[in-house]
């Protein structure tokens, strides 16, 4: 990556010696590697679950499933936020089926026992019949080792695991900078699909697909000159790999290459976002990648008097740039100036390896008095009302453009890998975040995760 687009605020994370990975397709397919993955990798990761900001109050909460798991999420008298399992302790009934509410009692709805927010049990009745003593002295819900980071609920089902902040490594830095946890959910698109969760992160552990997927590319296409504000350029990009298991990529954006006329006018989207910046499109014709730059600048000029504080925080390569992440094990997020691009997978709550649950959601700064920015770097989506959740089974709606795109490709992929025929990847250098990913898997399910340090007296 040329060294005009590593601002000197960029730092790099080293790239961790890798073992190299044959990724055989019964990964995707066998229900006994599923099962070892939940027992040994799900059960022992923290994973990212709820939005603080969907719990302002004392006794709001949220509820997320992973796999066969149902997780309550509920904020404290205090302000901080614990989780628990949806899981009544007497019969086993789940407490709620609703995915948020608030509430000053969890209500079992089979025997009315009662729990409180903090997951003490308040009531229940007859409590005068059990030979082992009252209930509420001895039984509370089963909790969850539980943190907040960038306005975000994360959870841990391994009471050993080590803290989320030396889990995400460089990313806690990282994503200070954005200030995401002031950002509001402007989409939030949730579906089933018809493959393996792994699928979708190999997807989004690299960017060589997206020419030929997203730009209908050839070989012979310069990739600057796609229609696309996104440079995919192997040797312009900036791919890092921590030793906790994040990945970072980041790709050239903010400039029109591929949106010009015949005549060489900008075109939109990205006409719209000049003059959003106070800009007149027509000062770049013939000279598009102009744009970039001009961006970066107004962006810094103007963007902190307009609301945008966390412009001050940025390097210069982030006002325009793609700060594309990977999350072990399984959340992807392309990090904008202003727009952050969730994408989550997770494993189906039937068992079933072949499927998954998929979230596309998008967040956008919006300081007071300010449009939402242009959204010129993913393309336009089916924007739904703020933070409204969409659920919906594969083919009912559009995920939109981009993404369609990938879930199409998604689904023939897991069609391959149950082929005899296939013997495993082929991997270019510049999907080794894949590598990394599939090593990953393996350490934890060989029992090589990272664990908390035992005191020593």
């Amino acid at each position: 990556m040329s060294e005009a687009v590593i601002s000197r605020d960029v730092a790099r994370w080293g790239i961790p010696e890798l073992r190299g990975h044959s990724i055989p397709g019964s990964r995707y397919t066998s229900k006994e590697f599923a099962e070892q993955e939940w027992e040994q990798m799900w059960t022992k990761a923290w994973l990212l679950l709820g939005r603080e900001s969907e719990l302002p109050n004392y006794g709001d909460w949220q509820m997320e499933e992973v796999g066969p798991e149902s997780i309550i999420m509920v904020r404290q008298e205090d302000g901080s936020v614990k989780a628990f399992y949806n899981v009544c302790q007497h019969r086993g009934n789940p407490l709620v089926d609703e995915e948020k509410g608030s509430a000053k009692r969890f209500v079992c709805r089979y025997h009315s026992w009662a729990f409180m927010p903090d997951g003490s049990l308040n009531f229940a009745p007859d409590r005068h019949d059990f030979p082992q003593g009252d209930p509420c002295d001895h039984v509370r819900l089963a909790e969850l080792r539980c943190d907040t980071f960038a306005g975000f609920v994360w959870v841990n089902m391994d009471p050993d695991c080590i803290s989320l902040k030396e889990y995400l490594g460089p990313i806690w830095e990282d994503w200070q900078r954005w200030e995401i946890q002031n950002w509001r959910r402007y989409v939030g698109l949730t579906t089933e699909l018809p493959c393996n969760w792994k699928v979708v992160l190999d997807n989004f552990n690299e960017s060589y697909h997206v020419p030929t997927v997203h730009l209908g590319a050839t070989i012979k296409t310069n990739r600057r000159k796609v229609f696309s504000n996104v440079n995919t350029n192997v040797d312009e990009t900036l791919f890092d790999m921590s030793e906790e298991g994040q990945n970072r990529m980041i790709m050239e954006g903010g400039y029109a290459a591929g949106q010009t006329d015949k005549m060489g006018n900008i075109m939109e989207p990205m006409a719209s976002e000049l003059r959003f910046w106070n800009m007149d499109p027509a000062d770049f014709k013939g000279r598009p990648e102009d744009t970039r730059l001009a961006l970066q600048k107004a962006k810094r000029e103007q963007g902190p008097k307009r609301g945008y504080t966390h412009y001050d925080n940025l390097p210069d390569a982030a006002l325009t740039d793609a700060f594309h992440y990977t999350l072990f094990p399984n959340f992807a997020v392309s990090v904008w100036a202003d727009g952050f691009h969730f994408l989550r997978a997770r494993p189906h709550p039937n068992g079933d390896p072949q499927q998954c649950v998929f979230d596309n959601w998008w967040y956008c700064s919006q300081p007071e008095g300010e449009k939402a920015p242009v959204s010129t770097q993913i393309g336009p989506l089916p924007r739904n009302h703020p933070d409204e959740h969409i659920k919906f089974k594969y083919g009912e709606r559009s995920m939109g453009k981009t993404i369609d795109e990938d879930m199409a490709v998604f689904i023939m992929q897991q069609r391959g890998f149950r082929s005899r025929g296939f013997k495993g990847v082929y991997l270019a250098q510049q999907e080794n975040r894949v590598s990394r990913y599939h090593e990953l898997i393996d350490d934890y399910i060989e029992g090589r995760r990272p664990l908390k340090k035992k005191k020593t007296k």
